[in-house]
């Protein structure tokens, strides 16, 4: 499809393993989990050791403190990350008609926070004691429209809700709006909080957290003794732009989004189809749009989620993308370090990808000891690898059998 380019100019990143840009790709190429020990949680089942939590998140310069008290978590992991990533590209985009810039942010869940503490507010103390804040905390949309508040963008502003693909969607439907000319730069990306009780008790009792006891081998994508996913937060913000206006301010460009494609398995509530044809056909169209031949493609950021049906499904996956190609891909999970961020993961996980393009180097997968024969890709397990990325994909698969894959290249 013929249209616009657009590339990545600007990057905003809070994890467990580093509240900025910086700290989180130091993080990555020190091979460094954001996994602790310990239980926070009251009630929470003593079969669940290990999680990944943001750490010393300080929202301050960003909001006032008022602010602070009528914002959940999630929004303000948004605002923090866009100004990062609004101040790594180099301009404000004041000089834009600001119905030119647009804002798209995921999140699987929204405010999750605010809604047991308001749920709880209510079940103890009656209607009175619900705060009038309630509603607008709690809505996942609140990060896009805050976001856009602060910065006077009145561009596309939504949010994506597609369980772990929500910020993948979010980063390709802002591609795809500025390719075709509707905008000309976006704000785009996840963000995701719910470190709660209730949870870590659904997500628990459908046996899909990992119940490790050892940081270093809770979260192992493709690993044979994987058991499930580690709970983790944050949010990561990219600034998309139109090529040829980025490379008239001499913007630095990280990498060029030239791809993008979403599917569903209509399947499962919450498992993948197994014959992984959903998630091919995502990452078939992303390669077909991006006018790469398959062979350019050598290196996948995978879902990886570390449980054992969605890692053996994305597996096969790209066998039927690549064929005997795909033993030649390098496939890695940043969920190796920072667990899953579910809405928030594919934001994430982009911004890992890209950073990974420009540094011409792919991280390790960390904690990965144990082969398992189904899952026989290249997965990078030896440790970090230098390599020159010729095209990349970046891929999310949401419960609900919602697929997404991002293609990027190098400029």
């Amino acid at each position: 499809m013929s249209g616009r380019r657009v590339v990545i100019t600007g990057i905003g990143v809070i994890t467990s393993i580093g509240n900025n840009k910086n700290e989180f790709w130091e993080s990555i190429m020190s091979n460094r989990h954001g996994f602790t020990l310990g239980s926070w949680f009251p009630g929470q089942s003593e079969t669940l050791k290990v999680q990944s939590k943001v750490k010393d998140f300080l929202p301050g310069e960003c909001f006032e403190k008022k602010e602070l008290r009528r914002t959940d978590i999630i929004t303000q992991y948004a605002v923090v990350a866009a100004n990062e990533a609004l101040v790594d590209c180099g301009t404000d985009f004041k000089e834009i008609d600001p119905y030119r810039v647009g804002v798209i942010i995921g999140s699987g869940i929204g405010g999750m926070y605010t809604s047991e503490e308001q749920i709880m507010a209510y079940h103890n103390k009656g209607n009175g004691r619900v705060s009038v804040f309630t509603i607008p905390m709690m809505i996942g949309n609140m990060a896009a429209g805050v976001v856009a508040i602060k910065t006077g963008f009145k561009g596309i502003n939504y949010c994506p809700v597609s369980a772990c693909a929500s910020s993948t969607h979010a980063v390709g439907e802002a591609f795809r709006a500025i390719k075709h000319g509707y905008i000309d730069a976006a704000v785009s990306g996840g963000t995701e909080s719910c470190h709660l009780g209730f949870a870590y008790a659904g997500f628990n009792n459908m046996r899909a957290l990992s119940r490790s006891e050892d940081p270093d081998r809770s979260s192992i994508p493709f690993d044979k003794e994987r058991g499930g996913f580690v709970l983790g937060d944050g949010a990561g913000i990219l600034i998309l732009e139109e090529y040829e206006r980025a490379k008239r301010r001499g913007a630095n460009i990280y990498a060029e989004i030239c791809g993008y494609g979403a599917t569903c398995d209509a399947f499962h509530e919450t498992s993948p189809d197994p014959d992984g044809f959903g998630g091919a056909k995502a990452m078939e169209l992303a390669v077909k749009e991006s006018g790469m031949d398959f062979s350019e493609i050598n290196y996948i950021n995978a879902h990886g989620t570390s449980t054992e049906l969605n890692d053996k499904t994305e597996t096969n996956a790209v066998k039927i993308v690549f064929g005997n190609h795909a033993g030649g891909i390098a496939i890695n999970s940043t969920k190796s370090m920072i667990g899953h961020l579910l809405g928030a993961a594919g934001g994430v996980e982009a911004a890992a990808t890209v950073l990974q393009i420009k540094n011409g180097i792919a991280h390790k997968t960390v904690g990965y000891k144990v082969p398992d024969p189904e899952c026989d890709l290249d997965y990078v397990t030896e440790g970090n690898r230098k390599l020159n990325i010729t095209g990349a994909l970046s891929n999310s698969l949401g419960f609900g059998g919602h697929n997404a894959c991002i293609c990027f290249r190098p400029v």
